[in-house]
Order: C-alpha cells, then structure tokens, then sequence
C-alpha cells in the first residue's frame, strides 16, 4: 500500500524534479567550499550570476526560493516571520525576498477583467494603462480612471497562478508530512501546521475578496483619525481576481531623498505611523501585518498612507490578555513571571531547563531595566528574546510569532523616516491604558465569565471521563504509555558491553585452541578478536568517561 505523500509526490514528478534541481544546485557550494578549485566555484552560479561558493546559507536559501517561484517565495516570507523557528539571521535574510518579476501581456488582464466583470476593459475605465506600476509573482498593478474622472489603481491577478500554487503547495505538504513523521528533530517544530497555515494564508492572498474586505474595515476603523488614510474601495469593480482602489497621491515611503526634500515633519510622520500601527495592535487586535516602508506613502499634510492590505494579523482577547501579561512583567522586571508566560505562551520541549531559562531571562532584563525609553529600541529587545526561545526550543504560537515580526519590522521602518523617534516612548501610553484596562469592570466581568466556562466545562466532562476511565480498567482495555528518555544510549552501551564480551571470549576461544590459520603458533582469528574487543572496550569506556558515570570527580 503507497504512503499517501509520497504518492502526492509521485503525481508531480516532473515538479518535484526541478526542485531538486534547484536546491541541488543551491547545496553544491557547500560540498565543493573547503577546495581550491577556482574553475568549479567559478561554475556555482545562480540565476543572476552570483557565485553561490561565497554566499551564506541563508542567502543560497533566499535564492533558492527566488528561483522555485510565486509559492516558495511566499512560503519564505510567511518562515521570515518565525524567528523563533529559523533564527534570526535566516528570518532576517528572507524578509529580503522579492517576488518582482516581468510583467504579463495587457491581454491577459484584459480577459480576466472581462470574465470577472462581464464588461470590456474599455467601457469600465476611460483610461487605463498597459504597462503595469508594479509586477509582483501573484498580480499586476496598473494606473487607470474611472467613467466618473475618480484616479484609481486596479490589481488584477496573474493568469494561471491558483493552479501552479496548488502543485507546489501539494508537493510542500507532502514533503513536510514526511519530514514530520521521519526526523525526530524537526517533529517539535512541527512543520505539517506551519504548512497548513501557509496554505490558509496564501490561498487567502490570492482571493482578493478578503484584502478588500481587509482594507473596508481598517477604512471603517479609522474614519474619524484625519492622520490616517486609507484607499477607497470600489465594490462594483472587485472579484476575487480584481482589486480596484483610490489612487493615493503622495510619496512612497522607500524613496527617503525625495521624503527629506518635501519639507514634511519626517519625526512627526514617523510617530503617526507608528502611532497607527499600535492602535490597530493594541485597540483593535487586526493589524496590518507588513508594515515595510514600501506600504507607507507620505500625504500632503503629514497624513499616513496605507496601501497592501493583502497580509493581516489577527490576536483574539484570550492572546492579547497574555501578551499584555507578558508585557507588564517585562515593565516590571519580574524574571519568574516572565518566565511563566512564556512557558504559557509556547510550545515546551519535554527536557526543558526551567531555572536555565529564567536566568537567561534575567541577563536579558538586566539590559533595559533603568534606561531612559529613548534609548531603549524594541525592535532589538525582542529580537533578543526570541532568540533566548529559540534557544530553548520553545515554539510560539503563529499569531504572536507574526505580532512580534510585526513591531521588529515597525520599529525600523520609523527609525528610517527618522532615527530619533522611539517605539518604546510611544508604547508607554499604551501599556498605561493597558493597565486601566485590565482594572475596568467590563474586563474583569469577561474574565469572570470565561473562568466560569472553563470550569463548567471541566465539571460537565470530568464525570464522563472518570466513567470512560473505570470502564476501561474494568474491561482490561486500559494502556498506559511510558516515555523513556534518553535511554537509547544506555541500550546501545550495554549491547556494545554485551557484544565487546562476547568476542573477547570466543578470541580466548581461538586462540587457547590453537584454531587455524596460525601465524607463529598464534590463531589469526583469535588475534583478530582480541583486537577488536579491546578496542571496543575502549570505546564503551570513553563513552561511558563523557557521560560523567565514572570519575564524577574529574
């Protein structure tokens, strides 16, 4: 009977092939990197002519990805987003992916719109460009104006791209099931969710539906803020392949020189737009969740622009309570309730070292605690406390995983526009309503009422439980599962002493015998045996030396 991924593998063989041509081609610097062989290393070459013997691994990895394509490309970004995963140089690294890549022919635009819309390209918009703005790996961009004169940009969707995505994200959910039940080490990390969500998110990134409905209810939730805009949605003319929106009319948030010469406060841009970024965090729990200074546009004014609303994030009450838990004992300098929020918050390895990590955590707040805000950047704070996570092998959960990138992310891009702005000294306010808001009766009356569920749900199910119990011990069907660690090199020495003591007695065997071919009256075999023995034995002893069994006082 087949394995169920392997056949899903066996169905895009010619896929699969590329890819392991691709990452064959990306590891071969690694094999030939210790050689002195210019002619070879010369050879390693990606697909823009960079030689892969001088890169980093994390770099061959981006280009990798790079080169497999739209899918891979996103799956990077999503990994970019998990520090707590990958670490942080290899999170780092990814952020860098780019999915530009050439423009699609007008026509297919041209056709889609038809097919979605029901109407020619020509009787929906008096103008429209035919070369696209922008030219990412899942839709195109184009300038164009409406019947009524309004200035809008449309988003339309590649052509063909839900089908290729499926074969690959097919293959990817394959490969990561495979990994999942046949390497112990990477099993923790769990790879058949992370791909599951990668999968949710960018079937979700593809069906323009839900951006549309991303940018209406940031519309919504800031119509009264004059600091920020957001686009205007024109409903009669979207699909789930087609985005039409208001044209902003600013600066892009990437192009700083002309930034600094249009004589706009840039301190004062950048505290707005960070502003923006913890209201929608910490007042509303949905955020934006790319928050790049390519999404940000200047406006007359000093008003924020937001724009790509494809990528969102998402923390319920439950979460947003323990983050602001974390946050507090963060504030406080309390390393043991630090600690027990994390342990709260992740996923714990069953050999985990509570006392270790609350030392660490203790070094990590004896770095801040005392310091003027100003001169505390967040961005780096977390980094380092995810990089103490990681350490430990702990596992967040992906919508704080994604919240943390995000204020990482939030905090460059306002140092960009202007390095004296703080995040911490913006954050302060909010961790004081924080705190009012944990005291209000409103939330203490929602506590109250989830802790009342919890525990009449413990009482509903416990009697069922305890009666399933006894019924199994009564029937004889009740098993118990017991998890040794760390015997299998226990196993694996006594075999070894076992084998080691075999061969020195049937080597004595040998050669007592006299047991032919001989060599100056002594048996080969026996010699032969005596050797092996002892040295197995030596080996048994020096494993037996390292693991601190014997001479413990050494």
């Amino acid at each position: 009977m087949k394995i169920e991924p392997l056949a899903r593998l066996e169905r895009h063989a010619k896929r699969l092939g590329e890819i392991a041509g691709v990452l064959g081609k990306y590891g071969l610097a690694d094999l030939f990197g210790g050689f002195d062989y210019p002619w070879l290393n010369n050879r390693l070459r990606s697909a823009d002519g960079q030689t892969l013997s001088d890169l980093t691994t994390p770099a061959r990895v981006r280009l990798a990805m790079t080169e497999l394509g739209t899918t891979f490309i996103k799956l990077g970004q999503m990994l970019s987003t998990r520090p707590d995963l990958v670490g942080a140089e290899m999170a780092a690294e990814l952020a860098e992916l780019q999915s530009n890549v050439p423009a699609e022919p007008i026509e297919v635009a041209r056709a889609i719109i038809l097919a979605d819309l029901g109407q020619p390209l020509e009787e929906l918009y008096i103008e429209f460009e035919e070369i696209p703005l922008a030219a990412a790996s899942i839709a195109q961009v184009y300038a164009a104006r409406l019947q009524t004169g309004e200035r809008v940009v449309v988003k339309v969707r590649r052509g063909g791209i839900e089908a290729k995505s499926t074969t690959d994200l097919e293959i990817v959910q394959a490969m990561a099931e495979l990994l999942e039940k046949h390497s112990p080490t990477l099993r923790p990390y769990q790879p058949v969710a992370i791909v599951r969500q990668f999968r949710r998110a960018l079937l979700r990134e593809m069906d323009f539906s839900y951006e549309k409905r991303n940018i209406e209810e940031f519309a919504e939730r800031f119509a009264d803020e004059p600091n920020v805009r957001i686009p205007v949605v024109y409903g009669d003319l979207c699909s789930h392949q087609i985005i039409t929106m208001e044209r902003l009319e600013g600066l892009p948030g990437t192009d700083i020189e002309a930034l600094q010469a249009s004589g706009e406060d840039l301190a004062e841009f950048a505290r707005r737009g960070a502003n923006m970024y913890l209201e929608m965090v910490f007042r509303d729990g949905f955020y934006h969740a790319d928050p790049h200074p390519g999404n940000l546009m200047l406006l007359p004014g000093c008003v924020v622009g937001v724009i790509d609303c494809g990528q969102v994030g998402r923390i319920d009450d439950e979460l947003r309570d323990e983050v602001e838990t974390l946050l507090l004992a963060i504030v406080e300098n309390d390393s043991v309730h630090v600690t027990e929020q994390v342990l709260r918050l992740g996923s714990v390895p069953p050999d985990f070292n509570r006392e270790r990590l609350r030392t660490d955590l203790d070094d990590f707040m004896a770095d801040y605690v005392g310091h003027p805000l100003a001169d505390i950047n967040v961005g780096n704070a977390l980094t380092s406390l995810i990089e103490i996570i990681r350490r430990y092998h702990i596992t967040l959960p992906p919508p704080l995983a994604v919240l943390l990138k995000t204020i990482i992310v939030l905090e460059g891009t306002s140092r960009r526009f202007s390095p004296e702005v703080s995040l911490a000294e913006l954050m302060e306010p909010f961790c004081q309503r924080m705190v009012l808001r944990r005291l209000s009766p409103k939330r203490l009356v929602r506590r109250a009422r989830r802790t009342y569920r919890d525990w009449e749900r413990l009482f509903n199910l416990l009697p069922r439980d305890l009666a399933d119990l006894l019924a199994r011990f009564r029937d004889g069907t009740l098993t118990v599962h017991l998890d040794h660690r760390h015997l299998d090199p226990i196993i694996n020495r006594l075999v070894l002493g076992v084998l080691t003591a075999a061969i020195f007695l049937g080597s004595s065997e040998l050669w007592s015998r006299e047991a032919k071919p001989l060599l100056w009256g002594v048996s080969i075999f026996g010699a032969l045996g005596y050797l092996l023995s002892l040295y197995l034995g030596w080996r048994l002893l020096r494993a037996i030396r390292k693991s601190g069994n014997i001479d413990s006082k050494d």
